[in-house]
């Protein structure tokens, strides 16, 4: 998808198509291999040029790789499935006294992982020792808020001097499968000012902000959109399509990640129905609709075919179909 028209719908600018995007992790190519790579080859338009027979299959790399890998604050990944994400097993910062001692890594590269805010809070301390600092409020809490937001200025101070486009994108969960893992008003309290102080140093230098953001957020949209957010990357099945319409319709951009839990299960006509649904509801020829799909090891191929036909369809619906809402 052209670059032009992802810009044109962040700025509802009447783009010419819809833009769309289909990832597939590396367990996906591991397991369907030659198959997934003729797939690819029939759907330039969401894939663009593709070299069939180019890929090594089995390349994967950082924590997608099975085993134990150590990030630059200290965290332990740990990966039992080849191909799929790890997941931290080891926080070095235990107890709130070794808060006091946290320091943060040498390494100032421009380079935002994902989870750069919050989930780093998370990995530093563990999920359940940080909700009750968020519970309890002791000082600890915003020492570490305020030793991990300090790297982040100075790193983003490397990233600004090189990056040249005008979208920067960062990554980071703040929510759960039904919910924000604490109140809207703590978030407000002690995380909003963070995404303010990085995403606003960003608006300084004229660029646009990208979040990729999963989990049930939709009672903070607002505040993302007011912290700088100018697309924003949220999960349909964890905040609801008619939720999504009602906060980011001609408010901010949503590159809205499609239902990756309904893929492993459902049938070509439910996807696209299911697509159909989500540009009627949430597009508008001015734009302001991106769409993307991901698809694990789980969705059959039939599917991811579905998908990708899906997207050709409904990336021009507005030049070629009326809305139906409200009809």
């Amino acid at each position: 998808m052209a670059t032009d028209d992802r810009m044109k719908a962040m700025d509802f600018d009447y783009p010419e198509y819809i833009p769309v995007s289909v990832s597939l992790l590396p367990a996906t190519w591991i397991k369907y291999r030659e198959e997934l790579d003729e797939l690819v080859a029939r759907h330039p338009a969401i894939f663009g040029k593709h070299g069939k027979g180019e890929r090594n299959y089995d390349a994967v790399g950082g924590t997608y790789v099975m085993g134990n890998h150590t990030d630059r604050w200290g965290c332990v990944w740990r990966n039992i499935a080849h191909g799929m994400e790890a997941m931290v097993t080891h926080h070095p910062v235990p107890t709130r006294q070794a808060v006091h001692s946290l320091k943060a890594p040498d390494i100032i590269d421009g380079n935002f992982p994902h989870g750069f805010m919050y989930l780093r809070l998370s990995d530093l301390r563990g999920f359940e020792e940080l909700m009750l600092d968020f519970a309890e409020e002791p000082p600890e809490l915003q020492m570490l808020i305020d030793t991990v937001l300090e790297y982040n200025l100075k790193n983003l101070e490397v990233l600004l001097q090189k990056h040249t486009q005008r979208l920067i994108g960062f990554g980071d969960d703040l929510g759960m499968q039904t919910s924000l893992p604490m109140s809207p008003e703590k978030w407000r309290k002690y995380l909003k000012p963070c995404y303010a102080k990085i995403y606003g140093r960003c608006h300084e230098e004229g660029h646009s902000i990208y979040m990729h953001t999963d989990g049930h957020i939709v009672e903070i949209i607002p505040d993302l959109i007011e912290c700088g957010v100018n697309v924003i990357n949220p999960q349909i099945r964890a905040n609801g399509l008619d939720n999504l319409v009602e906060v980011c319709k001609g408010k901010v951009c949503v590159n809205l990640d499609l239902d990756r839990q309904l893929f492993p299960f459902c049938t070509p006509k439910e996807i696209d129905l299911h697509i159909q649904e989500v540009v009627e509801k949430l597009g508008s020829p001015e734009g302001g609709l991106w769409l993307t799909a991901e698809c694990a090891p789980d969705v059959p191929l039939e599917n991811i075919e579905a998908i990708c036909v899906a997207l050709e369809k409904y990336r021009s619906y507005w030049r070629t179909t009326p809305c139906t809402e409200g009809s």
